[in-house]
């Protein structure tokens, strides 16, 4: 049971306008392509879809180097495991017998080495700040000197009404007491 395939007349127009453009022998090969199109049936076998599907020599290259990089990493991880589990055999016991001294001098050795860590960060951070410090009071204006001024002024405005209020009601509080006590 064939099937013929019909080409709307839109598609036959802009076949023919392309034909008119191409060089002959690219006109002859449409021209067979598209007469192999219309006969061919429309039942195709698994083998014939797959001979269309043909990958070409860069992409075997490709799939071959990945087969063959996928394989190097599968042998090394193999022979990792094996080591890593034949070390674990034969260390273990020494290991056991030995762990009175192994975890006392790892204690030590950590706690050595994070203080180290520790230090080194303090000590940048405090290079950090005096760097801040003397670049502000030089009047370089390091990043976020408007903010400290900001605070600064804010300061000073809150401690001067504070000022100001402890003198208006600091008398005040002052003839009280000694309206409380006439003779203090």
């Amino acid at each position: 049971m064939t099937l013929s395939l019909s080409v709307p007349r839109s598609l036959q127009l802009i076949s023919s306008m392309a034909d008119r453009h191409q060089q002959p022998h690219q006109a002859q090969n449409h021209q067979q392509h598209r007469l192999s199109a219309q006969t061919r049936p429309s039942h195709t076998s698994f083998l014939s879809k797959l001979q269309g599907h043909v990958p070409n020599s860069t992409q075997l290259i490709g799939l071959l180097t990945l087969l063959v990089s996928g394989g190097i990493l599968l042998l090394l991880t193999g022979i990792t495991i094996t080591v890593t589990v034949l070390g674990l055999i034969f260390f273990t016991p020494i290991l056991i017998v030995s762990s009175p001294i192994w975890v006392p001098l790892g204690t030590v050795l950590f706690l050595t080495a994070a203080g180290f860590v520790s230090m080194c960060g303090f000590g940048a951070a405090v290079v950090g700040g005096l760097s801040w410090m003397y670049r502000y009071f030089k009047g370089m204006h390091p990043p976020g000197s408007d903010r400290v001024d900001y605070a600064r002024s804010r300061i000073y405005d809150t401690a001067s009404h504070v000022k100001d209020y402890a003198k208006e009601y600091g008398g005040y509080l002052h003839g009280k007491v000694k309206d409380a006590a006439p003779g203090a």
